[in-house]
């Protein structure tokens, strides 16, 4: 018999919990049942995350990945918490169509305050991979409106990712990512080739020629191309010049072709800049924004669009966009946003990153000396080592543990994302940690 009501997590044993965790839950990326058993987080203060049991000796470690990038403002925090419960008091959840609720209102209002001009409306919706979907809808309905069927493929350069619902995987790296079993399903789109690695590497004139050609030939049929401006995240940790943003914004207007931004992981300060397309001086025609939008407390994301776009669609066959997630512009999720925005502007956010920028790089460098390390690169608050052979994750993740740090490597990379809130001492140990975990890896 399944247990119809178990009871209270604090009422069970650590050992019965995982066992539970073994029994029914599928993990992201994960077998079932799972090969790896994870560790059960208890508690979470500050940049700490506490186990419920020590594992190889620690029973408190500093997150390093800001929980997959979004906990920026760390955990717990004052500001936070209170704007979840006086939201709780108010209203958690009330549908959007045909109603509206103030923390959403104010929330759009403030993202179109905060991003380039002349992005102006705002769609919230679930995750950041339903954002990107949104994102590609509006695209293609876009053309779609103007009579201009024929623009429906997308173009991107690879070594993306963009999530994995559909569309999104559409335009993730077709042979080294991890979606190649749905290729035969996907939306046949454009790939260029990767961008020149290397935030301060010039820009390079054959690979703008690259760009131009195949703009030029597949032109008629694009309905936009999407691309993660400055830093290719999940894809692979790669850096890459700004300018090839300004090329791809050039070329896109020479072509009448859309550009999207899919700022999911970039957005909110973490390369340095309030969002990547800064560091370019640009600005998309659509920008996907997800992630740190609520500090890490709940899930949420926008896309935003030029009124051009909004227009284009509004005055269409089908004036409206078809889309409309149930809980499209939750007012709790808009309020923790609303608090967590204005927390990250009410304070020097950007000496922070700086900060953690200048000790990461310290830090990482002298990595570049291990056996295996192929590369070392830091970017805002983003530190990479990357080796020349697959981590094996399980053994690399109990070294950083036993340092004192939660890091979670993929492929061939070790790196981490943390906190803004992070102190110096935070940061160190986070070096060391990728250290350790880069010598058994």
């Amino acid at each position: 018999m399944r247990e119809r009501c178990a009871p209270e997590p604090s009422a069970l044993a650590t050992r019965r919990l995982l066992a539970l965790d073994q029994a029914h839950v599928w993990h992201p990326y994960g077998s079932m049942p799972a090969t790896e058993e994870p560790f059960l987080v208890e508690s979470a203060r500050g940049t700490r995350l506490r186990f419920a049991e020590p594992v190889e000796g620690a029973h408190e470690v500093v997150d390093g990945m800001s929980s997959w990038w979004a906990a920026v403002h760390g955990y717990a925090h004052p500001a936070l918490d209170a704007a979840v419960r006086e939201q709780v008091a108010r209203v958690s959840h009330v549908m959007f169509g045909g109603l509206t609720n103030a923390p959403a209102i104010r929330l759009a209002t403030r993202l179109v305050e905060l991003t380039p001009d002349p992005l102006r409306h705002v769609f919230l919706c679930d995750s950041g991979s339903v954002c990107v979907e949104v994102a590609i809808k509006m695209a293609i309905q876009y053309w779609w409106s103007l009579g201009r069927g024929r623009k429906h493929r997308l173009m991107t350069w690879r070594g993306g990712y963009h999530g994995d619902t559909f569309h999104p995987m559409s335009v993730c790296d077709p042979d080294g990512g991890m979606h190649h079993l749905w290729s035969g399903l996907l939306g046949r789109q454009v790939f260029a080739d990767i961008p020149p690695c290397g935030f301060d590497t010039p820009v390079d004139p054959t690979y703008v020629a690259h760009l131009e050609a195949l703009l030029a030939h597949h032109g008629p049929d694009l309905a936009a191309v999407i691309v993660e401006p400055v830093v290719q995240g999940a894809g692979g940790m790669r850096f890459h010049n700004p300018g090839y943003l300004q090329v791809l914004r050039e070329l896109t207007r020479e072509h009448d072709i859309l550009l999207i931004f899919d700022e999911i992981a970039t957005g909110f300060g973490r390369t340095g800049a309030l969002f990547a397309a800064e560091h370019a001086g640009v600005s998309p025609d659509i920008m996907c924004l997800g992630k740190a939008l609520t500090g890490g407390y709940l899930s949420l994301a926008a896309a935003l669009c030029t009124s051009e776009i909004a227009q284009g669609i509004s005055q269409g066959a089908m004036p409206v966009l078809a889309h409309g997630p149930t809980f499209m512009g939750n007012p709790l999720a808009c309020a923790v946003a609303n608090a967590s925005v204005e927390l990250l502007c009410g304070r020097d956010w950007a000496a922070d990153v700086a900060r953690i920028e200048k000790r990461l790089l310290a830090g990482l460098s002298p990595a570049t000396r291990l056996p295996g390390v192929a590369d070392v690169r830091v970017l805002g608050a983003i530190g990479v080592v990357q080796l020349d052979h697959p981590v094996d994750v399980a053994v690399a993740t109990r070294a950083a543990i036993r340092s004192g740090v939660w890091l979670r490597p993929f492929r061939d990379l070790i790196y981490t994302m943390p906190p803004f809130v992070a102190d110096d001492a935070d940061i160190d140990a986070i070096a060391r940690a990728i250290h350790a975990a880069a010598r058994v890896a």
